[in-house]
């Protein structure tokens, strides 16, 4: 397999290090954001190792070079997209900050990138799904209403483990989830999630003997990890007959895909799965022209359809 990366360098540049610092204090970014940026600039700084230069004189035409390199390694669109956003980031701090007097990374384009349509399940999947984990269990228990939760709120995997017993207002049915970068929404969820939820937190949880405020448990008490939330998944994939890769976003996925197919409108479901711009939600719009082109089908005068 080829390695899509340059060397990095045995030291870090001191720039970099105040922008990283930048990421995290002002930006609030995820620890898996952060260690994307960092591996990315360090690959850029290997590259400048490697050549010769340096990260004061870096111009427009050192970064095409470097692209350049990047796709001789054969990366694909999405991997060059995200190495550019990285340098896009990190050059724009650097002029914001007078360390440069001009960004070098200005007259970059972004690579096209392919249309993915998301992955998603059917609403007979998901009901297999759910109806795995064995109820007679404490994990079981857990188990079903983690997968209930994902369904009905559409919530990233680490917004799942994240979510702390208070974050559950039970008057109210409505969660409090904290997304990227630390921003706030409030989700609604159903009355069968609502009701798995507060058996949970009041019969399920307590017998796995919290040692932390986290809603969703291991065996030891502590904060199920986003591995075991991933490998949970799979295992009840695979019971559910379900052949294909399945990850905790394909529930978010579903949940977005199954309201619009439902009449739910693009900007609610923007809001509910907590993307701050619309264009990231219009992946789904695949399903609002499905459902368009049947209607047009069933109802247009000159449509073969016939009831």
């Amino acid at each position: 397999m080829r390695n899509e990366r340059h060397a990095p360098t045995t030291d870090t540049h001191p720039w970099v290090e105040r922008y990283l610092e930048h990421a995290v204090v002002e930006k609030g970014l995820s620890e898996n954001s952060l260690k994307g940026y960092a591996q990315d600039l360090a690959s850029f700084l290997g590259f400048l190792g490697e050549h010769g230069g340096s990260v004061e004189q870096t111009s427009s035409q050192t970064l095409f070079l470097y692209l350049a390199s990047l796709r001789a390694k054969e990366l694909k669109s999405r991997s060059l997209a995200r190495h550019l956003s990285s340098l896009r980031g990190f050059f724009a701090f650097a002029l914001e900050n007078g360390l440069l007097n001009e960004d070098p990374a200005r007259l970059l384009e972004n690579p096209r990138l392919p249309r993915m349509l998301p992955e998603f399940l059917t609403t007979a999947e998901v009901e297999r799904m759910l109806e795995r984990p064995d109820r007679s269990t404490v994990l079981g228990r857990r188990d079903r209403t983690m997968l209930e939760l994902l369904y009905a709120a559409g919530l990233r995997v680490s917004e799942l483990v994240a979510l702390a017993v208070l974050d559950f207002d039970r008057q109210t049915g409505v969660l409090r989830v904290f997304g990227k970068g630390a921003k706030e929404r409030l989700v609604p969820i159903h009355s069968q999630a609502q009701q798995w939820l507060e058996s949970y937190l009041t019969d399920t949880r307590p017998a796995l003997k919290p040692a932390v405020d986290a809603v969703f448990l291991n065996r030891s008490g502590r904060a199920l990890s986003r591995q075991g939330v991933w490998k949970l998944i799979r295992k009840y994939a695979g019971q559910a007959g379900i052949r294909r890769t399945i990850s905790p976003h394909t529930f978010r996925h579903s949940f977005a895909t199954h309201l619009l197919e439902g009449g739910a409108d693009l900007r609610t479901v923007q809001l509910l799965l907590g993307h701050a711009d619309i264009t990231a939600t219009e992946i789904y719009t695949h399903v609002q022209t499905g459902r368009l082109k049947g209607v047009h089908r069933k109802y247009h005068p000159r449509s073969d359809v016939r009831d």
